[in-house]
């Protein structure tokens, strides 16, 4: 089946190394927060069991894991954050969708809009580009000699996947988002680890950058990234061939 959500074309560039993890367990405990405040249970809070697959998915110790669903649910001390996205459009109008959990809107708000401005890009306003998306279960394998790929293809798809891609370094099975949890359990049963496991944006269609434009919206997404209020950035750009972050 063909792949088409370009994983490593888009979450590659997020360049989630060591040095970053300790910025990744701070932004997945404030959706790992944000989550428990509809309850404390996996088992009854879908919500939250995406977001713990995503924590374990990146390695999370189980002890912040914990800490973070009982802050959430008021049994810790905690922040009161705010969920708040932004839409807008990066250099050749690539466009993006922000989301950020804060616990000062007028701060997030204008530091997303500066880094918009301040690298060819800018706010629209709210489903300016969502319609360009779809919201999917999204897991990522690492490829191994001991996983043959037509076996892990047809597991995926037995269990209810809808598309199942082989990319350079990584295989990406895609679910619907009420499917994700059935997935993920039936490749999990089968011993089978995830490099990232979470509900994502995926877009259905894509927009060609040159190396120009690839450097300067990298230069956006790093930017984004350094922001503690951001969580996470959703884009569909194709970046330039042959181009590295």
């Amino acid at each position: 089946m063909s792949g088409h959500s370009k994983w490593h074309n888009i979450q590659a560039k997020k360049g989630k190394m060591d040095s970053k993890r300790g910025k990744i367990f701070t932004k997945i405990g404030k959706e790992l927060i944000m989550a428990a405040k509809d309850g404390s249970s996996p088992d009854t809070n879908a919500k939250l069991r995406d977001v713990i697959a995503k924590a374990k998915a990146a390695n999370m110790p189980m002890d912040n894991i914990t800490r973070a669903i009982k802050k959430g649910a008021g049994e810790l001390e905690s922040v009161n954050y705010e969920d708040i996205t932004y839409e807008g459009y990066g250099p050749n109008g690539v466009a993006v969708i922000v989301q950020s959990y804060t616990d000062n809107k007028n701060r997030t708000a204008g530091n997303v809009r500066h880094t918009f401005d301040k690298f060819g890009g800018n706010l629209g306003t709210s489903g300016s580009v969502t319609f360009m998306f779809n919201k999917k279960g999204q897991l990522v394998i690492e490829k191994t000699d001991e996983l043959d790929e037509e076996e892990l293809m047809m597991l995926a798809l037995e269990a209810g996947a809808e598309d199942f891609s082989a990319e350079e370094e990584v295989y990406e099975v895609i679910t619907a988002p009420e499917e994700f949890d059935a997935v993920k359990a039936a490749l999990e049963a089968q011993g089978i680890e995830f490099l990232e496991a979470e509900i994502t944006m995926i877009p259905n269609v894509y927009t060609d950058l040159d190396m120009e434009a690839s450097e300067k919206f990298q230069k956006l997404l790093d930017k984004l990234d350094e922001d503690d209020d951001v969580d996470s950035v959703w884009h569909n750009a194709e970046f330039a061939e042959g181009f590295e972050d």
